[in-house]
């Protein structure tokens, strides 16, 4: 259909009209770009933040120092050496982010061509996690610039936190499940991610359950998972207390509960289960995620285990950081997460006492 539009453009207008076209709409791009970026004041922002996933033995500690100057943008990544897991990230996926990452701070509204990308100079040293090289394994990758897009949004914070959220659940929760169907022999295999919460922001609540920055994919259905695998769904729900308290909250993590039918393998991939998504302008961080498996259920190996037929495993997404002091929170506001059962009533005395 792409090509049929494009030769359809060029037989109308001709094709050097097309070209002149593409070449005005990437220039118009940079303009914006250029123009937002001259808009934050000049300086050098640096932002540390800490990585951890299953396939991981332990953190890893990302760092990003962005300088502007008038109307360019200069990002220089920091980061370990490359790990043996698939959370490796190639240039181009870096670039990617960052186009993201900066857009959405200068100004969402600019068109994604490769115009916007002229005013900005990214660099990362080569054979690290965030720059890889040849062996590294990347099938991962997008957990990993979930952090990316975290360290950005970090830094630019210290410049001009009223265009920024509190950091939101950072993850890229999912859970591939596979074996063989009891009923006809066959072999299945069903993966999902799973959303968690989203920033706060000046003068907004942060959403809850859903998925930010680089993904932006749905589960089935509990009843059509049920019908369709050897799978049950025993919990589907927000978990309560996951918002970071703030004069805005932050989004809730969700929690989702599977009951095996059936023996099958299993790997969970996930992130913010050791560090919390930050707050901002003294908002608090919110709530970690989890893996929690029931009776007799081995912990996985690096994010790969197995299940048999009964067993059940939790997976808790990371909710999301609050914006401003939680004292600037409005009573109804408070009253009303009560009511709504968001936080206890311990909560809202030891945290929103003041509001209250």
């Amino acid at each position: 259909l792409g090509v049929q539009r494009m030769t359809a453009l060029c037989a109308k207008y001709g094709v050097d009209v097309v070209l002149a076209a593409g070449a005005a709409l990437q220039d118009y791009a940079e303009r914006k770009m250029r123009a937002g970026i001259a808009a934050i004041p000049d300086g050098t922002y640096r932002f540390n933040d800490r990585f951890d996933n299953p396939e991981l033995d332990g953190e890893l500690d990302f760092a990003v120092e962005i300088t502007v100057a008038g109307d360019e943008m200069r990002l220089h990544f920091d980061s370990p050496p490359q790990v043996r897991g698939g959370l490796n990230v190639v240039y181009t996926a870096l670039l990617s982010t960052v186009y993201y990452a900066v857009k959405t701070v200068v100004d969402p509204t600019i068109l994604p061509n490769a115009g916007l990308a002229r005013p900005l100079t990214v660099t990362a040293p080569e054979g690290t996690v965030l720059n890889c090289v040849h062996p590294a394994a990347v099938n991962g990758r997008v957990a990993t610039c979930q952090r990316i897009a975290d360290l950005i949004h970090g830094a630019l914070a210290r410049a001009v936190p009223e265009r920024l959220t509190a950091a939101s659940n950072g993850s890229c929760a999912s859970a591939t499940f596979m074996g063989r169907d009891p009923k006809t022999g066959g072999l299945w295999v069903y993966l999902e991610t799973i959303g968690g919460g989203s920033g706060a922001r000046a003068g907004k609540d942060g959403l809850d359950g859903v998925h930010v920055h680089m993904t932006n994919t749905s589960n089935l259905p509990a009843e059509a998972l049920e019908l369709e695998y050897p799978l049950t769904l025993l919990r589907y729900e927000l978990v309560d207390g996951s918002g970071g308290p703030g004069t805005q909250r932050g989004g809730m993590g969700l929690r989702r509960v599977y009951r095996a039918e059936a023996d099958c393998r299993v790997h969970i991939d996930g992130s913010r289960l050791r560090s919390s998504p930050w707050g901002l302008e003294g908002g608090l961080e919110g709530g970690r995620g989890s893996f929690v498996f029931g009776p007799g259920v081995a912990p996985f190996d690096h994010g790969n285990g197995d299940l048999k037929r009964g067993d059940v495993i939790e997976i808790v997404t990371p909710g999301a950081g609050g914006y401003g002091p939680p004292s600037g929170r409005a009573a109804e506001a408070v009253q009303r997460d009560l009511a709504e059962g968001r936080i206890d009533r311990e909560t809202a005395r030891r945290v929103y006492g003041a509001a209250l």
